[in-house]
């Protein structure tokens, strides 16, 4: 299935339906009465989160959304029917936003959470509302109120407890194959990934945490360069990310410097972002280029205060104390098994 991330929609509530002038027909009473009804309320605009959602593909294809008028009021007392609501489903982590201003409405985050967006205009009162002891006769009604509309833009941000960095090829995707039920497109040439996947990893004791996987950011990530650029965003919501080095290409590629390259770039994306929480993964332990070269890239990070985990996402070394680092970071302690 195709993943959109960003859409722009027109929304608009539902007009309410107007009042009705009608009259009775009875001997003895000046026009036989007023009896014109009320105007139904026009449908509410109400955003759903919807938990089998993980895409905004249905609203790219359908960027005017409106709801249902209310129906006008009718004679002998007859009330005109409220509009129908417009429900936008969405996946859970989606931003809304102004379209002009870029104001921020709502930030839709939990399962099944709703919000009434844009409320559908009131219906005007019928003649018989306007009666009175002085003029038992009204020959007016209201008109139905407008509903509201607005250009909305929606941003998916993932919801995941972890997400990968690193740049091209260094394995990202062959990890949450490992760990994972994920299977994203795995090949030896870059940007392999060129969109974000989700895995959910199972840990000891029936619990489990979610791995966003993101394309490779590349230097210049921020300002638009390579593909990553696009899906920095998906990681602002993780607890922890999980940065991934790969040694294999010494001498032509210095992990270290990528390592303060994508730091570099997350913090010109975000801040908060890059103050984030670290963890340091060797991928391809099982490469002997990347064994022998290990011992060289250790002083620097043990200098710094951060423990690397070297690992082979293609043969499992190194996962299991990978995953028990991950849950304490997530939850405080890894938990032993049953």
């Amino acid at each position: 299935m195709q993943f959109i991330d960003e859409v722009k929609i027109h929304a608009e509530s539902g007009h309410g339906g107007a009042g009705c002038v009608s009259f009775r027909r009875e001997k003895f009473i000046p026009y036989g009465g007023p009896n014109g009804g009320d105007g139904g309320k026009g449908g509410d605009v109400v955003i759903t989160v919807d938990p089998n959602l993980s895409t905004l593909l249905d609203l790219r294809y359908r960027p005017h959304l409106k709801a249902g008028k209310g129906k006008n009021g009718m004679g002998s007392d007859r009330h005109g029917a409220n509009g129908d609501n417009l429900e936008i489903r969405i996946p859970a982590g989606t931003i809304i936003k102004d379209a002009e201003s870029g104001e921020v409405l709502a930030d839709m985050t939990e399962q099944d959470q709703t919000l009434v967006l844009l409320k559908g205009g009131r219906g005007g009162q019928g003649n018989a509302r306007f009666a009175t002891s002085t003029n038992r006769a009204p020959k007016f009604a209201q008109p139905g109120e407008a509903g509201e509309e607005r250009w909305l833009r929606l941003e998916l941000k993932l919801m995941a407890d972890v997400g990968l960095l690193g740049f091209p090829n260094v394995g990202k995707s062959s990890f949450i194959t490992k760990v994972s039920a994920a299977r994203p497109k795995i090949a030896d040439y870059p940007f392999t990934t060129l969109k974000p996947n989700l895995g959910v990893v199972p840990y000891k004791n029936y619990r489990s945490f979610v791995v966003a996987d993101i394309p490779g950011i590349i230097e210049g990530a921020a300002e638009g360069a390579g593909l990553g650029h696009r899906f920095l965003k998906h990681v602002e919501r993780t607890n922890v990310l999980l940065h991934i080095l790969d040694l294999s290409w010494i001498p032509d590629r210095d992990p270290i410097r990528e390592f303060e390259t994508l730091n570099r770039e997350l913090a010109l994306f975000s801040p908060e972002l890059a103050e984030k929480r670290q963890i340091v993964v060797v991928n391809k332990l099982d490469l002997p280029a990347v064994r022998e070269n290990l011992p060289e890239i250790l002083p620097w990070f043990e200098e710094r205060g951060l423990a690397v985990f070297p690992i082979s996402a293609a043969t499992g070394e190194g996962i299991a104390p990978l995953l028990d680092e991950i849950a304490r970071n997530l939850w405080g302690s890894a938990e032993e098994e049953w």
